[in-house]
């Protein structure tokens, strides 16, 4: 680019800035398949107007190119034992769609590898120098297998959600998704079981006790719960005073098995495992319950079912039409009936949005005289009701009330007012009719 840049003569400069932003602009489709990637002065070149350029490149000409890129998550992997403390190499994701395995001596690159997307999760297995496998969880949704000697990724799971976690569990790979669930999966991407949670995972870790031989999968709820699952079983529940964050688990000091945890709001929790401690499946919830695996007594199918399966299959357009064409007249029928009801004002809500009021009357006695009791209730969330008057309207030949319109007190959101007032039944005969009674705003 600098010989390109240096031209004998200052007419043909803008010819040269031109020829450089066609060639740095053609290998840009390039990019998106990561043969050529661009760098960042590159990039920025990409953006500036004509005019701009000059002075873009007097500036930069005299610095070497760099691509610099960002560590999104590490982990490591054995050199060549599989002991301990044998020594481990580094195995970092970056932005730009890489997995690079760094000497742990020289800190050389030993190994690139390629993926379709960003890793945000890393799980190593094996040692580099006989044969490993690195599982990535990535930003698109999937988890990659790759294998040795291999620059691409082998297998692929494809999940339903966003991973929030990955751990992998003697040969299964753990991975907690944004559906508050648990899943299980083969390094092969065949899924073996899944474990729903009672609030969000916020993380995960590995629990790993080397003197009985046990791993686990410890998952940080947003309820404060620390939950140990081996496979689908639950062994133990911790509760903390906060949501865990974060969470590590092994040797702190003297003692083999330590549990560390930091919460949201900035605390440090240290549990030690007592070296008595066993713990035991069953502790809690297993996945489905018991009476799910039970195994039902399905009747044999008779003819009569036989040739009712059969009639539905050949008629079932005309049976749905049916049960639509019912299921119109039940929803005719009842918007019918609740207009009559609002005509007639037989609801006992209020027909009014700016004094809303809820009424209903409970009658009690046997004759002619009987009581009559109005409960009062003001549906509104903070405003109460003020100047409200009840009126009865009736057949004075028939029913005598010694009030007929009486004023209401302050009515306050929630509560029940029971309002009592008497009726006598004037008539001989038996006859009855209807009381209206109904609220009347001053």
């Amino acid at each position: 680019c600098i010989r390109i840049l240096d031209p004998t003569s200052s007419s043909a400069y803008p010819n040269c800035l031109q020829t450089l932003w066609n060639k740095t602009f053609g290998i840009r489709p390039r990019r998106e398949k990561a043969e050529v990637p661009l760098s960042v002065q590159s990039l920025r070149f990409l953006q500036l107007e004509l005019s701009e350029m000059e002075a873009f490149v007097n500036q930069h000409k005299s610095k070497s190119i760099k691509r610099q890129t960002v560590i999104t998550t590490m982990t490591t992997l054995k050199k060549n034992l599989a002991d301990e403390d044998a020594v481990s190499c580094l195995v970092l994701g970056s932005e730009n769609k890489e997995l690079l395995v760094l000497d742990p001596e020289a800190f050389t690159i030993l190994a690139k590898m390629s993926l379709p997307s960003i890793p945000v999760f890393l799980e190593a297995s094996g040692q580099f120098d006989v044969e490993f496998r690195l599982a990535a969880a990535c930003r698109n949704g999937n988890i990659y297998i790759l294998r040795r000697d291999s620059k691409h990724p082998k297998y692929c799971i494809e999940l339903s959600a966003q991973p929030v976690g990955l751990v992998r569990v003697h040969k299964v790979l753990v991975v907690g998704s944004t559906e508050d669930s648990l899943h299980g999966f083969t390094h092969k991407g065949k899924k073996l079981w899944t474990v729903h949670m009672p609030a969000a995972i916020l993380t995960m870790n590995l629990l790993e006790q080397r003197s009985r031989g046990l791993q686990a999968v410890m998952a940080g709820l947003a309820n404060g719960e620390v939950r140990i699952y081996r496979d689908k079983a639950l062994l133990n529940v911790i509760r903390a005073p906060d949501a865990v964050t974060s969470l590590c688990f092994g040797r702190y000091g003297r003692e083999e098995n330590t549990l560390i945890m930091t919460t949201r709001g900035g605390g440090l929790i240290i549990k030690i495992l007592k070296r008595t401690a066993v713990f035991v499946e069953g502790g809690g919830e297993m996945g489905p319950p018991p009476a799910q695996a039970t195994k039902l007594n399905v009747p044999r199918k008779t003819r009569l079912y036989v040739d009712q399966t059969l009639r539905e299959r050949e008629a079932g357009t005309a049976m749905h039409r049916a049960f639509q064409t019912d299921l119109y007249l039940l929803r005719l029928r009842t918007a019918r009936a609740y207009v009559q009801a609002l005509e007639s004002s037989l609801s006992p809500m209020s027909m009014t949005a700016r004094e809303p009021l809820k009424l209903h009357a409970v009658v009690q006695g046997l004759g002619p005289t009987f009581k009559l009791t109005l409960h009062l209730q003001n549906p509104s969330t903070a405003r109460p009701a003020l100047g409200l008057l009840i009126c009865f309207l009736y057949n004075e030949a028939l029913y005598a009330l010694p009030r007929a319109f009486f004023k209401v007190p302050l009515l306050v959101p929630g509560l029940n007012y029971p309002l009592e007032t008497f009726v006598e039944s004037l008539s001989n005969k038996g006859i009855s009719d209807i009381i209206k009674v109904g609220p009347t705003l001053v």
